[in-house]
């Protein structure tokens, strides 16, 4: 079974228009195809001559909504795989014994199939009744030769303060190993999800699946094999049945100065895949009636974020795409007809110059961000429990440079939105915490998107600066994609409400955590 046949879903028909210069969240029925505009077709080559790009066609491309349809897929290419697994997450939760149960039969029954793990250090390696490590020791032992488990431990994590840091807060402080890759032989499955009960259940985050494209996921496998030589090794204790260790492959780099290894190693993957890109850009962002059924459709750029080690292609990216999209005709009007962009984070510390960029763009720009029921530290004890706050605070001075610039675009609950500019709103679902990130972009208010950012990026301070992020551009001409990311990204703004943070209560010491946390949010 494909990924494509494991993750199809018949979604429902959301429609978004306008009507006397207000721009409603119901689209009309009779919306066409978005057409690729010049902007946006500037845009992409200018990104080309940076990223890699694969084109793909339309019918490989699976968009999920829910976190149970999430975790069937993750489950039905493991098991299928017969060549390779690929697993790159923040974790694995200790309760998932499915998952881990599904892994060892997948094993059992393809002899050929070897399993590679890419996780982070210090969540994986947490003092709790069974960490990620310990849940992962019997397959390590029973299959030494076939399952590879590499944890990457930020470099900034050394001396002092990551001795005197507890563990939770280490991850916060020195950043963490943050893509969410998930491969079974040519597929590949895209998400900002973990691999924790809650993500498979009642955790809502975003999950884009690509069918039978070698090039695409070797690309990915790739990526993860260039930074597993910067990871430790996790291995069984030869001396102790129930320890592990964590072997450092490098004699000739320490631990905690690998930062110009890392650089170049990326840089050398990301150059060794970019080629003269045009003809594939230009067959897949023809406008012709005439286009090949059998041709690419849709163009995908990966995008490595990793401040650490000074690459920061995401912030290129958006650079381009702000300034390309800022070059078009914004005559005055009673009725906005520009771009449309949506953005959603999980955890809204928008990094300032993403912020600087939103504030001085003419473009419309509508901003979904978890409310604070939402957010995945409200309820927890201690000083964690106060992060929910610490996010409205980051929000009321994001709207407070809105408002200066004059940019703020007012909420209605009975039309949603009206005029242009910029506006928030937060995210709220009984009984659901809230995880999606990312980007859309539509040509204008009545067209579907043609262009989402999609991946592990939060578009935060902490993605920027201090994780190690892989995220993707994905532009397409296909109407029926361009239809299915309509209506994921209005699905999302369906359990939206206006932005209430002005109103809401913050205690003092949520504001000094927000002062002295606003980059690691």
């Amino acid at each position: 079974m494909s990924v494509g046949v494991c993750c199809f879903q018949t979604a429902l028909h959301w429609c978004s228009g306008t009507h006397s210069g207000k721009v409603l969240a119901q689209r009309a029925r009779h919306i066409s195809t978005s057409p690729i505009d010049s902007s946006v077709r500037q845009f992409v080559y200018a990104l080309a001559k940076w990223q890699p790009c694969f084109p793909v066609h339309s019918s490989a491309v699976q968009i999920m909504s829910q976190p149970k349809e999430f975790y069937q897929c993750l489950l039905s290419m493991i098991r299928r795989a017969k060549r390779r697994l690929f697993i790159s997450s923040l974790y694995i939760g200790s309760e998932d014994l499915e998952l881990v149960n599904t892994l060892r039969a997948s094993l059992v029954a393809n002899p050929a199939l070897q399993v590679y793990m890419h996780l982070d250090y210090n969540r994986c390696t947490r003092p709790e009744p069974l960490s990620t490590a310990n849940l992962l020791l019997p397959l390590l032992q029973d299959f030494p030769d076939r399952v590879h488990v590499w944890l990457f431990r930020s470099p900034k994590l050394k001396g002092l303060m990551a001795k005197i840091m507890p563990p939770r807060f280490n991850e916060g402080w020195g950043g963490t190993w943050h893509a969410k890759i998930y491969g079974a032989d040519d597929d590949v499955l895209i998400s900002g999800a973990n691999l924790n009960t809650s993500y498979f259940t009642n955790r809502q985050d975003r999950y884009i699946s690509f069918t039978g494209q070698p090039a695409l996921a070797q690309y990915c496998f790739s990526f993860l094999q260039q930074t597993s030589t910067f990871s430790y090794s996790l291995l069984p204790s030869s001396s102790d049945k129930d320890q592990y260790v964590l072997h450092w492959p490098d004699e000739q780099t320490h631990p905690h100065h690998f930062e110009p290894k890392a650089q170049k190693l990326l840089t050398t993957l990301q150059n060794g895949h970019i080629t003269d890109a045009s003809k594939s850009i230009e067959t897949v962002l023809n406008d012709s009636d005439e286009k090949e059924a059998d041709k690419p459709d849709v163009l995908v750029m990966p995008i490595i974020q990793a401040g650490q080690f000074d690459i920061r292609e995401e912030e290129r990216c958006l650079g381009l795409l702000f300034n390309q999209l800022s070059k078009g005709d914004f005559p005055p009007s009673a009725t906005y007809s520009g771009p449309l962009m949506d953005l959603t984070s999980g955890y809204f510390g928008l990094y300032k110059p993403y912020q600087d960029l939103i504030v001085r763009s003419p473009v419309a720009c509508r901003i979904v961000a978890a409310g604070p029921k939402a957010n995945g530290f409200y309820g927890s004890k201690g000083v964690s429990g106060r992060i929910p706050e610490g996010y409205t605070v980051l929000e009321r001075r994001f709207m407070k440079a809105v408002r200066a610039a004059n940019r703020e675009w007012t909420y209605d609950e009975g039309e949603q939105a009206s005029g242009s500019g910029v506006q928030l709103s937060e995210w709220e679902r009984k009984g659901w915490t809230y995880h999606a990130k990312g980007i859309w972009l539509r040509p204008t208010p009545l067209s579907n998107p043609v262009l989402t950012i999609f991946g592990s990026t939060n578009l935060n301070s902490r993605s920027a600066n201090i994780d190690t992020e892989l995220s993707f551009v994905m532009v397409t001409t296909a109407p029926a994609l361009q239809e299915r990311l309509a209506e994921e990204v209005d699905r999302l703004r369906a359990h939206g409400h206006a932005w209430q943070g002005a109103e809401r209560s913050v205690r003092p010491g949520s504001w000094v955590l927000a002062s002295a946390l606003c980059n690691r949010l």
